[in-house]
């Protein structure tokens, strides 16, 4: 809390010369403009600047800072933590700033601040060209990349971090800077995991990669055949090829054309196997799974942007995720693991996932994160509509990660969690890492204004 609100003048003075545009509470699509991902967030900042250039990031902060208001930055609004809201303070919304730019000699793409994964993949797939991103098209570039970035693609091609070759940033002082390897090396190191906590990223460089060709299949069996499933799927990703990415997941049978009717609505086992290769490669791949003979099926060549929107779950449910890295999956695991599937609230679009790490993510390099050499993460994702579910929904996820503790490898990707304490921050890169951000967080925030992001505090 701010103690006092911002005065009328202020705020005009503060339109005067802005590019983009400003929203208070006032204004009758507040609401609208001020919506997130998660429902369970409703800070109420008392201004959004909806920057429409750089220099309206500088005048934002330097507004924030004249005015003694807390600062959240957003880009694509699914921080499940919040990041992108801020009580009573202001909200730098960089939506406006969605340009990307491709260039297909040079095999890199340009995302400015503002962008969403779909605005990447379209500008991508005309050249099939691709790098890794989220798991959903409307998941912001700048947030997921600087946090790591997982994605389906991840096992061929590296985290989208990985692929990250420059970040333009205005700092809280509104200096612009840039981090690549050769500029602020320590700065660029910490941008590689550390999320927003250094700064506003402008613009966003990245590796690209030939992906003429990619292919999918999602298969559906009931819930009750899923730890037959789970152990057909555990056995297939340890010797699967780079190109195979994907997850086993527990969720409510969708009302899609491939699914049976008596899966409509039902706790079902789904898998999905994504690969960076055609249909005929994949069908090789994924024979045992096909030996069980899902009742539910599609496998198709697909284009990478395709798949990419093709899962994105409508914004506006409660959500609370978390996860748990494994070293290992052995058979009393996986039996815990498709047990708690029972306790998921259902019908909803919530899901219960393992994820494959390894493949080119466990070649990563020595970036601030989490322990690349983990073979699996748990990630309880919960969406739901009823408020009465908080508890119930909330308990599932936390009663899976103690399920899965004898095998955790202790530390944590943040970008699958939202606020879960300063233990489980440190956790996510290692004392030692994080003792190493907080002394670059020093020499770009010493104020900590940017501490929404699973905050680092400055040494």
């Amino acid at each position: 809390m701010t103690g006092y609100l911002v005065q009328p003048a202020s705020v005009e003075r503060f339109r005067d010369g802005f590019d983009g545009r400003i929203v208070t509470p006032e204004d009758g699509d507040y609401e609208t403009v001020r919506g997130v991902f998660n429902a369970m967030i409703t800070a109420r900042p008392q201004v959004i600047a909806q920057c429409g250039t750089v220099r309206d990031i500088t005048a934002a902060l330097r507004f924030a800072r004249d005015n003694a208001l807390p600062v959240a930055v957003r880009g694509g609004g699914h921080s499940v933590a919040g990041a992108c809201l801020v009580e009573d303070g202001l909200v730098i919304d960089l939506r406006r700033l969605n340009a990307v730019t491709v260039d297909a000699d040079a095999m890199t793409a340009t995302a400015s601040g503002g962008a969403t994964w779909g605005d990447f993949d379209k500008a991508c797939q005309p050249h099939g060209l691709a790098t890794t991103g989220g798991r959903v098209s409307t998941t912001g570039v700048a947030g997921l990349t600087l946090g790591g970035g997982s994605g389906w693609i991840e096992r061929k091609f590296g985290l989208a971090c990985d692929n990250l070759l420059s970040v333009d940033l205005v700092t809280a002082d509104g200096r612009e800077v840039t981090a690549s390897e050769l500029e602020n090396p320590d700065l660029f190191w910490a941008l590689h995991g550390g999320g927003g906590n250094f700064g506003v990223a402008t613009r966003l460089t990245f590796r690209l990669h030939d992906l003429p060709e990619f292919s999918m299949a999602l298969m559906l069996w009931p819930g009750d055949q899923g730890r037959a499933v789970a152990g057909v799927y555990r056995d297939l990703m340890r010797t699967a090829p780079d190109e195979i990415g994907g997850g086993l997941l527990y969720l409510t049978g969708p009302p899609e054309e491939f699914v049976p009717g008596h899966l409509v609505g039902r706790l079902c086992c789904g898998v999905l196997v994504t690969c960076t290769g055609p249909e005929t490669r994949l069908r090789d791949i994924i024979g045992p799974l096909l030996a069980t003979a899902p009742p539910g099926q599609v496998i198709t060549d697909v284009p990478y942007a395709g798949l990419q929107s093709m899962l994105d779950d409508p914004a506006g449910f409660r959500n609370y995720w978390s996860d748990e890295n494994l070293r290992e999956l052995p058979d009393e695991a996986l039996d815990r693991f498709c047990e708690r599937a029972l306790d998921m609230v259902v019908p909803s679009p919530s899901q219960h996932a393992l994820l494959p790490w390894g493949g080119a993510v466990t070649r990563g390099q020595d970036w601030p994160g989490f322990d690349r050499d983990n073979q699996w993460a748990v990630h309880p994702l919960g969406l739901w509509a009823d408020p009465a579910d908080d508890d119930r929904a909330i308990a599932w996820a936390r009663n899976l990660r103690a399920d899965m503790r004898p095998w955790a490898s202790g530390d944590v990707y943040l970008n699958f969690i939202g606020d879960e304490g300063d233990d489980r921050i440190v956790a996510g890169y290692g004392e030692e890492n994080y003792r190493r951000l907080q002394r670059i967080k020093a020499d770009y925030d010493p104020d900590n204004v940017f501490d929404r992001w699973h905050d680092i505090k400055p040494a």
